[in-house]
C-alpha cells in the first residue's frame, strides 16, 4: 500500500490510503464492470426481442412459449401462469415504446424477481428492497455518476414500479403458493349412481312435490353455515392494515 502522510498536532497521521497501481481510470473501469453485471445475463437476446416485436399477441405468446420450452400449456397450470406473466410484461413494455436495451433489462428484471422468489424464497419485503437497489443502478438516481448508465428515466422507472405492483407484488402470496405448494390432481371425470323414482302405478308411492318446508329443514336437519361477525370484522381489519402497509412500501420505493 502506498500511504501519503498529513501533519496533525503531536505528529503525523495517514491522510490518504490508495492501493498501489490504481488510478482514476482503473477505478472507473472497475465500476463499469460492476455496473454491467446488473441484471445479467439478459433473459432475452436482441434477436429474440426483435423477432417478437414483429408479432401480434398470439405470435408473442407462441414465441415466448418456445423460448421458455413450455410444452404442456394445455395441461400444466404452472406453465400457463408463468407464460401469462412474461407475455403480459412484454406487451406492457411494448405499450411504453421501450428501446431494445430497455426491453432486455425490463424482461430480465421480471425474470430475476421470479428467480428470487422461486429459488431464494425471497419475501415480499426483501423483493421490494432488492427492486429498489436495482432501480438505483439502472434508473435516474445514477445520473450523477454516468449518464449513459441510466437505462430508464424517472417517468419510466415509476411506471415500472407501478406495473410490478399490480402484476406481481399484489399477488405475491399466489406466486408463493404456485412455487412452494403441492397440488392434487384435478378430477376431470367421476361416476355417480343416481336412483330414479319408480313409475306410477307400481308398488311405491309417487314422489312428493314438496317433501318438507325449508324452515324446518334449515332449522333441524342441516342449518346453513354462518360466519361469526367478530371474526369476519377482524379478518377485514387485518387485510386493510396489510394493504395500507403494502401501499406505503410502494410509495417509499417510488420516491427512493
Amino acid at each position: 500500500m502506498a500511504t501519503s502522510l498529513g501533519t496533525t498536532v503531536g505528529g503525523t497521521t495517514p491522510a490518504v490510503v490508495t492501493p498501489v497501481g490504481t488510478s482514476p481510470e482503473s477505478e472507473r473501469d472497475a465500476e463499469l464492470q460492476e455496473h454491467e453485471t446488473i441484471l445479467s445475463p439478459d433473459f432475452l437476446s436482441v434477436a429474440q426481442i426483435t423477432e417478437m416485436l414483429a408479432k401480434d399477441v398470439d405470435g408473442v405468446e407462441q414465441k415466448l412459449a418456445t423460448f421458455l420450452n413450455f410444452k404442456s400449456l394445455k395441461t400444466c397450470l404452472k406453465e400457463a401462469i408463468l407464460l401469462d406473466y412474461y407475455v403480459s410484461g412484454f406487451l406492457w413494455a411494448r405499450s411504453m415504446d421501450f428501446s431494445i436495451i430497455q426491453y432486455q433489462k425490463f424482461m430480465t428484471l421480471l425474470d430475476m424477481l421470479l428467480h428470487n422468489l422461486r429459488t431464494l424464497h425471497m419475501s415480499l419485503e426483501n423483493s421490494l428492497k432488492w427492486l429498489g437497489e436495482v432501480m438505483a443502478e439502472i434508473g435516474p438516481s445514477h445520473l450523477q455518476k454516468n449518464e449513459k448508465w441510466n437505462i430508464f428515466d424517472i417517468k419510466q422507472a415509476n411506471a415500472i414500479i407501478d406495473y410490478l405492483k399490480i402484476s406481481l407484488f399484489q399477488h405475491y402470496k399466489l406466486y408463493e403458493f404456485l412455487f412452494y405448494s403441492t397440488r392434487e390432481e384435478i378430477v376431470i371425470g367421476t361416476e355417480q349412481m343416481i336412483e330414479v323414482a319408480h313409475p306410477s302405478g307400481g308398488l311405491f308411492p309417487n314422489p312428493l312435490e314438496e317433501g318438507i318446508s325449508f324452515d324446518i329443514y334449515s332449522t333441524f336437519i342441516e342449518p346453513p353455515p354462518t360466519l361469526d361477525t367478530e371474526i369476519k370484522t377482524e379478518i377485514n381489519e387485518k387485510l386493510q392494515i396489510q394493504e395500507e402497509t403494502f401501499n406505503a412500501r410502494i410509495e417509499k420505493l417510488k420516491k427512493a
